[in-house]
């Protein structure tokens, strides 16, 4: 048997404060790979150091804070596969928003 909360009608919202988990703070350790400009493009390329995986902010796009990740492997990718993961990056944002 399901059991469904009534509707609170008056909520109070007290002692509630909504925080989204990207403002906790990133207690992992990165090793800073530097910054790509591809295609007129800049970003800083950080890799997490537990897991090998790859993040790239996109500093110079139209949303601050913008960017993606790749899962990482046991080698550390080459100069070559960092361009063409932001190359297929860009390939799909919308140009209207700036998102993907």
């Amino acid at each position: 048997m399901v059991k469904r909360m009534e509707d609170d009608r008056e909520p109070t919202d007290e002692g509630w404060v909504y925080v989204p988990t990207s403002s906790f703070p990133d207690l992992d350790a990165y090793t800073d790979l530097g910054t790509f400009v591809v295609d007129g493009e800049t970003f800083a390329v950080r890799t997490r150091d537990s897991d090998g995986s790859n993040h790239y902010d996109w500093i110079s796009g139209p949303n601050n804070g913008y960017g993606f990740s790749v899962s990482g492997s046991a080698e550390p990718r080459s100069r070559e596969k960092h361009i063409a993961a932001i190359r297929d990056f860009l390939a799909a944002i919308d140009p209207a928003t700036g998102y993907l």
